[in-house]
């Protein structure tokens, strides 16, 4: 029997994109629709699920032979509920059941991987990738697709415990088989996630990538990851201007940002200034930025975020968004100065607060970087001209001696000094993702 189709694309043919793989529809399998309609067929789909609480637990002290009746123990005693976790754990696997069951009644072959195990050949082999899981498991699955034309749907499977922006609205993770329908009758519309690529180049990098995702690394785990790799590179490169000087694109696209600072930038350094008397220091990343093309200009801070315009709406968000009491506390300042008469109410802060907060977030669309500079030290050595803006190209040189670049908070390459990120977007970098209305 011929497998049914499952995402459709309204009237608009996109046989061009998926060759072989699109099939006319028939008009029982979309019967709402007025016409047959051309659509995508995806015959293999990979669900990648993510790692529980409960799963990573087991995992942590399974090597070390701990018992179950062990781990009930070794968990309440840090607080944590075993009951609880094993709870979400299976309220996550009931649905990743259930989205598989979903798409195998549409004929559709399944492949389940865990995120451990998903890598370039799942995605080779997929027609389509479903994320199951939340907004961290969707961008693992986005960092290694690279082709603009292979649909990611993300679907949350714990929404109690987990906000899903990436993901469809969470009244699908119980009824898929409803999102499913509406893919095939074209009631959704197709949304295309630009995404940030970089080049790096000099000395002070290594290209091979440390997952963070699983590793939960230590910072000496880190360091050592980072060393190890750092001197393997070197011994199967060759000459020392192949390794450092030339520019290397990364094997990884950003979804939502990119962070650049120090390994651990919270990390105090201890100076004497006087006998027995020392002052905790805070560690800034000390780096040099272009911004689209310009001048050079030193920086200290605790970090340089680069964000998409899906990432706008995450750490970036959070990074520059005002409270209402510095909202209010500003505009009294402003009130008084002025000498304007103008009634501060709750009305008001709030307004100004929301309008203000509102501007920070653009269109995942949006062809542009926006970078945020936490926290700059301003003096007569290091200026800060602008602290965040709207930007199409970035170059980053390190001046750091222990720093990381941070991918979607999932993969970290390292970038300490003389080491040059050219950080950027390209239409053919672009994530295709669905959009289904509640």
């Amino acid at each position: 029997m011929a497998r049914r189709s499952v995402l459709c694309h309204g009237s608009r043919a996109i046989s061009l994109l998926y060759g072989n793989t699109l099939r006319p529809l028939h008009a029982s399998v979309c019967s709402a629709s007025p016409q047959p309609k051309a659509g995508f067929k995806p015959e293999k789909v990979a669900v990648v699920t993510k790692t529980t609480r409960y799963e990573f637990e087991q995992q942590r002290y399974r090597y070390a032979g701990v018992s179950e009746e062990d781990l009930k123990q070794l968990l309440a005693m840090k607080g944590s509920s075993y009951n609880g976790l094993l709870e979400r754990h299976n309220i996550h696997t009931s649905n990743v059941e259930h989205i598989v069951k979903s798409l195998q009644r549409e004929g559709i072959t399944v492949q389940v991987v865990k995120r451990g195990e998903y890598n370039e050949d799942v995605v080779r082999w997929a027609d389509a990738i479903v994320s199951a899981g939340g907004d961290g498991t969707m961008l693992l699955v986005a960092s290694k697709v690279f082709s603009k034309d292979k649909p990611v749907v993300g679907v949350n499977t714990d929404p109690e415990r987990s906000e899903g922006h990436l993901c469809l609205p969470v009244r699908y993770t119980h009824a898929f088989p409803e999102a499913l329908e509406k893919l095939c009758r074209g009631e959704f519309r197709w949304l295309w996630r630009q995404r940030i690529r970089l080049h790096l180049e000099g000395t002070g990098i290594n290209p091979n990538p440390v997952d963070l995702h699983e590793q939960q690394l230590s910072l000496e785990q880190h360091n050592q990851a980072h060393r190890f790799t750092s001197m393997d590179n070197l011994n199967r490169t060759g000459t020392l201007h192949e390794t450092f000087y030339k520019p290397s694109l990364l094997p990884v696209r950003s979804l939502n940002e990119i962070f650049i600072g120090e390994s651990l930038s919270s990390r105090v350094k201890l100076k004497s200034f006087k006998p027995h008397v020392n002052l905790l220091l805070h560690r800034a990343s000390y780096y040099e930025i272009s911004v689209d093309d310009g001048p050079w200009e030193k920086q200290k801070s605790s970090g340089l975020n680069i964000c998409t315009g899906t990432g706008s709406k995450a750490w970036s968000y959070n990074i520059n968004k005002l409270a209402e009491q510095a909202v209010e506390e500003v505009l009294k300042i402003g009130t008084s100065q002025s000498g304007l008469d103008i009634q501060l109410n709750q009305e008001l802060i709030e307004k100004v607060t929301e309008e203000y907060n509102k501007s920070l977030v653009f269109s995942p669309d949006d062809s542009r970087l926006f970078y945020s500079i936490r926290e700059p030290i301003v003096n007569r050595v290091f200026s800060s001209s602008r602290q965040r803006g709207f930007a199409t190209k970035l170059c980053v040189r390190s001046r750091c001696w222990d720093a990381c670049m941070v991918v979607d908070g999932g993969t970290s390459f390292e970038f300490n000094d003389g080491a040059i990120a050219t950080i950027s977007m390209s239409e053919e970098d672009q994530l295709r993702t669905v959009v289904l209305e509640n």
